[in-house]
């Protein structure tokens, strides 16, 4: 693992490097924490590229891993069912670790066993990374589905929610739908119902899919409601109604 899979545009992405960088050089024990999808991960691999990753719930294979290295990284230690045990043999062994934990998690033995701690913001404090990254998926997806690397970021709202785990999916699925045409849309549609449908409602219970991102394309496209009622063939009146049975989607 290389520092080059983690972006580092931001200068909050910058000090996380550079510390991990400082860490390799080390013989401590360090825990990084952050939000999912931050790159937590990735930099526990950069600083130790050769010790095996278990996640932290897997009391049993994490047990029997300890007593065969001299360096582990733990992953998502805060889903550890007995962490005391974990560093008890890690104490007792001498192994060097490298953790990851959510930002919040707060453990009296964690807190007296890495000598270093640092945290990962998530991306949307980091909005030079996520410009970074984007273009990274985008080559991502270029490559994976074969297809040129043209991709219209014009009206694209990045999903920040997961940080970069959602940004990578909105960006392979906005990417291979982009060039979609109607047989394909309708056949995913189609997959997409299939094991939904067997209500008496059915109908008006998923009018929403065609009738939501029509009103929100529509909206975009022509700026005001008087606009796209004359477009849709609707009265104010029945276009109101509709933008009011989707807000839950607009």
């Amino acid at each position: 693992m290389d520092a080059t899979s983690f972006i580092t545009v931001s200068s909050a992405s910058k000090e996380a490097l550079k510390t991990a960088t400082l860490l390799k050089t080390l013989g401590v024990n360090a825990l990084i924490t952050g939000e999912n999808g931050v790159g937590k991960k990735t930099l526990a691999q950069y600083i130790l590229p050769k010790a095996p990753i278990l996640e932290a719930s897997n009391l049993d294979e994490l047990l029997v891993t300890l007593n065969s290295v001299d360096e582990i990284v733990i992953v998502n230690l805060e889903n550890s069912p007995n962490i005391k045990k974990i560093f008890d043999i890690i104490n007792s062994k001498n192994i060097r670790v490298i953790a990851t934990a959510r930002s919040s998690y707060s453990n009296d033995t964690v807190d007296n066993i890495f000598s270093i701690k640092f945290d990962i913001p998530p991306l949307e404090q980091r909005p030079e990374d996520v410009s970074a990254l984007i273009d990274k998926f985008i080559k991502e997806a270029s490559s994976l589905f074969s297809m040129h690397d043209d991709f219209n970021v014009e009206n694209f709202t990045p999903d920040l929610s997961e940080n970069s785990n959602s940004l990578r999916r909105q960006v392979m699925i906005n990417y291979l739908l982009q060039d979609i045409n109607d047989n394909e849309l309708m056949d995913i549609i189609q997959n997409y119902l299939v094991d939904k449908l067997g209500s008496n409602s059915d109908y008006k219970n998923f009018l929403h899919l065609y009738e939501a991102p029509l009103i929100k394309a529509g909206l975009y496209k022509f700026k005001s409601q008087l606009q796209l009622a004359d477009k849709l063939g609707l009265n104010r009146n029945t276009l109101r109604k509709k933008i009011a049975d989707n807000s839950d989607y607009l």
